[in-house]
């Protein structure tokens, strides 16, 4: 299975959990269906990207990373890779480069789903959430110019509402 078939059986099984996250699903699946690269930063329409929000359930805290480009705080992800089979694997792979955090958890479903402009497309972004083991320390990477916990009480201070709505999205899950 092709990673285009991985995020369109993904995107066609997920649950959305309200009629906006809905929305973006079959936007997001419309996108696939028209754009055999979809999932390529390649594809000039805007393309698949994978991120995952690093929580520590025990510390009731989630790590942000102080995006080089954007400038502001958002859970990791990025880009799909050639090397990337799965969206969860993409997901996870692109945390454990971010956090620097080895042995991170991915939950199985996504987390939610987030469309944004970025300076290189749009991003059309499936977020998931994974689990930091006990005593876990970040490490910054060159795609991060911070690493830091934050309270679940705090992100809503420090980061946009998307990001927000994804620490919410994903305490749920857990």
């Amino acid at each position: 299975m092709s990673l285009h078939e991985d995020a369109s059986r993904v995107l066609r099984e997920w649950s959305a959990p309200d009629a906006a996250q809905e929305e973006l699903r079959t936007a997001y699946g419309r996108h696939l269906a028209t754009h055999e690269d979809g999932v390529w930063r390649s594809c000039g329409a805007g393309h698949i990207t994978a991120s995952a929000l690093v929580i520590d359930p025990a510390g009731e805290r989630v790590l942000l990373t102080l995006h080089p480009k954007i400038g502001a705080w958002l859970q990791t992800g990025g880009h799909c890779e050639p090397s990337d089979a799965t969206l969860a694997e993409a997901a996870l792979r692109e945390a454990t480069e971010e956090s620097g955090i080895e042995g991170l958890r991915l939950l199985p479903r996504p987390a939610g789903l987030d469309r944004h402009r970025t300076p290189c497309a749009v991003h059309l972004d499936v977020q998931y959430a994974a689990v930091a083991p006990a005593g876990a320390r970040p490490a910054i990477s060159d795609e991060s110019l911070d690493l830091r916990w934050f309270h679940y009480d705090e992100v809503p201070a420090v980061a946009d509402p998307s990001v927000v709505r994804l620490t919410a999205r994903a305490r749920a899950l857990l």
